[in-house]
């Protein structure tokens, strides 16, 4: 009886606590969601009469030319998924090693997930600014002669933000992937070592199928961050996605026409699209990468 009490006490206790987070996440995720869905199939916006227009934000998406570059350089954008995946699995591996000042190492590496978005923004843009650090360092080394801009060239913008991405998302992917290291019964990989596997073999054969869970989860994380990725475009080539639109995506395009043009209905349906989208990233991906884990080996 004692013991029920002392359970009921932590249930609440813990419940207390859940408490101000849930309600933040009713406010500001599931309330936006919820009011959202019917705004996609009105023409609300600051200066005309609220109608019902059903279907109509939708086929003007379709035919909208700005919408389709943002799309395409949205779903570009994904390929940083790969990378920082890739990165951040060898370097997990590394510090889960014991090596003299890997605690440092695993410091440093998270470092920039602490970094404010808009701080890390800026220091990239003049890394890649014309009279930038990059440059400097190519010309010094005789890569280039003369200096490139990264910033303005069309080709380049977009990489240069994903540059961004990637080094402020390997630390905190890494620290996740360095759980599942240590979460992995040490046995299999020394059974794995007297049977004579190497160290590629013991990676590839039985560190990587046990952390298909972890990697199922960053990769979903990954994928909607990618598809998502706002501030590191909104403060390096501001809301147009310049130049001539090359670093436009939907969150931006979003953004644009909800608090630019005012067109709030016409926005809620372009974001109605890039959820779905999402969604379906999100089924591809549990249905290739479901097995994994201890199961794998039952």
């Amino acid at each position: 009886m004692a013991a029920s009490k002392e359970m009921r006490r932590r249930y609440r206790f813990a419940y207390l606590l859940l408490t101000p987070g849930v309600i933040l996440l009713l406010v500001f995720t599931f309330y936006p969601i919820i009011y959202g869905l019917p705004l996609a199939f009105t023409n609300y916006s600051a200066v005309d009469t609220t109608k019902w227009v059903g279907l109509k934000n939708f086929d003007k998406a379709f035919h909208d030319p700005d919408f389709w570059i943002s799309l395409k350089n949205s779903l570009l954008y994904v390929i940083v998924v790969p990378v920082i995946q890739l990165i951040s699995i060898l370097m997990a591996i590394m510090v889960n090693n014991k090596l003299r000042f890997v605690n440092f190492f695993r410091v440093a590496y998270f470092v920039p997930v602490v970094t404010s978005m808009v701080a890390a923004a800026i220091a990239w843009k003049w890394v890649f600014e014309e009279q930038g650090i990059l440059n400097y360092f190519l010309q010094t080394l005789g890569i280039i002669s003369n200096p490139i801009s990264f910033m303005a060239e069309p080709e380049l913008a977009l990489y240069g933000v994903m540059c961004v991405t990637v080094w402020k998302g390997l630390g905190y992917y890494m620290m996740i992937y360095l759980a599942g290291l240590q979460s992995i019964p040490s046995e299999l990989q020394e059974a794995a070592k007297i049977d004579g596997a190497g160290w590629l073999q013991v990676v590839w054969r039985i560190t990587i199928p046990l952390l298909m869970p972890f990697v199922l989860l960053c990769s979903l994380m990954s994928v909607m961050g990618a598809i998502r990725v706002f501030d590191e475009i909104f403060v390096m080539h501001g809301p147009k996605g310049d130049p001539v639109s090359s670093t436009l995506v939907t969150s931006v395009y979003t953004y644009k026409l909800a608090f630019q043009d005012f067109n709030f209905g016409y926005s809620a349906a372009v974001g109605l699209v890039v959820s779905l989208l999402i969604m379906i990233f999100t089924i591809l991906l549990f249905r290739y990468t479901r097995k994994g884990g201890l199961s794998y080996y039952e």
